[in-house]
């Protein structure tokens, strides 16, 4: 029976949102404009599937680009249909690829226990490795070839064997070269038992085309499947879909939106659209309703996407839901002598009309760099400044602590993990282990790094605390992987030795406790997202391969300017905007000019304008100023095309 937040929500639908969200007839294709309520949508889709088939077996499978998004959706779903999230799995593509190599990827010689390498750090540590290798075999690899990381997550990117990828260069010596290069790369990423986010995507496709049984398999456990933001998946993850559906699946539905292709440096095209529709033959349904919009912005937005000429055909001009909010929604400053002066004036602009509500305020930038100058200027004029951006690692010691230890429980013959539990653990305790002591032992008497290093600290200390934490350490780690249980603990022991510190007059943000407190609430979060993403069940191998892939980011600070790129920006929505940079060179790019007015590069640059002020729910201010880094600048053609300059 349906709940009556499903019913309100349903209700709450337009009848041509009704009609996409109950679609049962063939593979649909749903375009959908910024603002269009494609959440809503979608939600409400699979709440309907899930709420109609109560009795069934079967599974829906939702898949997104963010673990905010997915995230986001889930919690919508689960507040619609209590107790139907175990039929669900709602995630990113590599979050769901990840979880199909888990339970199948022994059939390429994947352990399930495999790691994620998430960070170009680590990924170049493993590109040195295989050319130090290499170098031993062949005379033609050289130091030079430590620099092809990026050639080697495109030829991932585009699903190029190691065994073929000769073929793929134009320079016959350069694809000698990559053909031993990156075999030799994969070799040392398999030794490290690890994948890379493009392996996920490459391995999980391979797995299916090579195994079409297990692609059958999940077409029977999920014949719903549901795709947000289509427009960004580049082709691994396209022919990934492909290999999993088949040629004819009958409810395969996904939201798209060719205006907003913005990850053409990811391998997202406005030739996927296409694709799909001559593989699948959907139905369409436009959405073009923007219920996120005021009016003025609307118009601005169809103004502009207009001079783009790669885009569907018969594709709806938005329509605003909101009536026009006066001659302030749109703002374009005075133009500025040079940036730092338009800073600046932003800045004075944000303080004199936000200053009640700066939480409610993002400035929107091409490139960092720009968002760093803005930052200065905020900080100049007293305002609380956010750059908000990815994070993959802990900061704090008590949480790079806790991820290092369920990381080498995990994995217990990892040096890496060892060496960072020994050097967090002594800042923690003051209690210190040689690392290299606990593998000499561990290795004479055939034993694990994780339990040799709870013996030596134990031998180590004679603090009732400490022996407590080795205790359960050992309790919920050392003879068993009850990391829920150990996690608990650990933030109780964290407190603890804030108490102390507090008690002997030390300041407990210092050093140790840097950040504790932002990060705590980030763990937290990622906990509870994690276990409901993939049931209270997971492993703790899953769990950190799951972790690996969210942002440690924590939420931005509720009365603070978040600055962003417009990449960044993508499907959030904000009160007051500001664009700033607005000039030939930043937006649209160096690059996209070069390539000239009518090129790919130049749409996806005007693309991203209009993704830009479509995050817009009241005001846009837009900014841009003569000079540049000492260099002069015009005007962006993008304000000329949106008719706020002219001439």
């Amino acid at each position: 029976m349906s709940t009556k937040e499903l019913i309100s929500a349903w209700e709450e639908l337009s009848p041509v949102q009704q009609e996409a969200a109950k679609w049962d007839k063939s593979p649909l294709l749903v375009l959908a404009g910024p603002g269009a309520g494609k959440t809503r949508v979608l939600t409400c889709r699979i709440a309907h599937i899930l709420d109609s088939s109560c009795d069934k077996n079967f599974r829906v499978l939702g898949l997104t680009f963010t673990n905010k998004a997915a995230d986001e959706m889930r919690s919508r779903v689960v507040n619609f249909v209590p107790g139907q999230e175990g039929r669900l799995f709602l995630g990113t593509f590599h979050s769901f690829c990840a979880d199909v190599l888990r339970q199948h990827g022994t059939h390429l010689n994947i352990n399930p226990n495999f790691h994620i390498y998430s960070q170009n750090v680590d990924l170049q540590a493993v590109l040195n490795k295989a050319v130090k290798e290499a170098r031993k075999r062949s005379d033609v690899i050289s130091d030079l070839d430590k620099k092809t990381l990026l050639v080697i997550q495109r030829l991932k990117s585009r699903l190029v064997l190691p065994e073929n990828c000769r073929e793929e260069f134009i320079d016959k010596e350069f694809g000698e070269r990559m053909a031993i290069v990156y075999p030799a790369y994969e070799a040392e990423l398999s030794k490290r038992n690890a994948l890379d986010f493009n392996s996920l995507i490459f391995k999980a496709y391979q797995l299916f085309t090579k195994f079409p049984t297990f692609a059958k398999r999940y077409r029977t456990v999920y014949p719903y499947i549901c795709i947000d933001e289509f427009q960004d998946t580049n082709h691994a993850q396209y022919n990934f879909i492909r290999a999993l559906t088949g040629d004819q699946h009958k409810n395969l539905f996904i939201v798209a939106d060719d205006d907003q292709i913005i990850y053409q440096w990811n391998g997202a095209s406005h030739k996927r659209i296409e694709e799909f529709v001559k593989n699948y033959s959907p139905s369409v349904i436009q959405l073009p309703m923007n219920y996120r919009c005021p009016h003025e912005i609307v118009k601005l937005a169809n103004d502009l996407i207009c001079h783009n000429f790669l885009r569907t055909a018969d594709k709806k001009p938005l329509e605003a839901f909101h009536p026009s909010l006066g001659k302030d929604t749109v703002r374009l400053l005075h133009v500025f002598s040079e940036f730092d002066a338009e800073a600046v004036g932003v800045a004075k602009d944000i303080k004199n009309l936000h200053s009640n509500h700066l939480g409610s305020v993002v400035v929107l930038g091409r490139s960092r760099k720009l968002l760093e100058g803005v930052e200065l200027a905020l900080r100049g004029e007293g305002l609380p400044v956010v750059i908000s951006q990815r994070k993959d690692e802990f900061e704090s010691t008590p949480f790079m602590w806790l991820h290092s230890i369920l990381r080498l429980a995990n994995d217990r013959q990892d040096r890496t993990y060892l060496e960072a539990v020994c050097g967090t653990f002594a800042q923690l305790t003051e209690v210190e282990v040689d690392p290299d002591d606990v593998i000499t032992q561990a290795r004479a008497s055939n034993r694990d790094y994780l339990q040799y290093w709870i013996k030596i600290v134990r031998q180590k200390t004679s603090g009732t605390l400490v022996k407590e934490v080795i205790d359960q350490t050992s309790r919920f780690l050392g003879e068993g992987r009850d990391f829920h249980m150990f996690s608990k603990y650990a933030l109780e022991w964290f407190n603890k030795l804030i108490q102390a510190q507090q008690q002997a007059d030390s300041d407990p943000t210092t050093e140790v406790f840097t950040r504790y407190e932002e990060e705590r609430s980030v763990w937290e979060e990622l906990m509870r997202e994690i276990t409901k993403s993939l049931g209270d069940e997971i492993t703790l191998e899953a769990f950190l391969q799951e972790l690996q892939m969210h942002s440690k980011e924590p939420s931005p600070m509720p009365n603070a300017v978040i600055l962003m790129t417009i990449h960044g920006a993508k499907g959030k929505e904000f009160d007051h905007v500001y664009l700033i940079g607005l000039v030939d060179d930043e937006l649209p790019s160096f690059q996209s000019k070069q390539k000239g007015d009518n090129s790919p590069e130049m749409e996806e640059e005007r693309r991203n304008c209009f993704v830009a002020i479509t995050r817009t729910i009241k005001t846009l201010t837009l900014s841009y100023a003569e000079k540049y880094r000492g260099w002069p600048k015009k005007p962006s053609r993008f304000l000329f095309e949106m008719k706020l300059l002219s001439g």
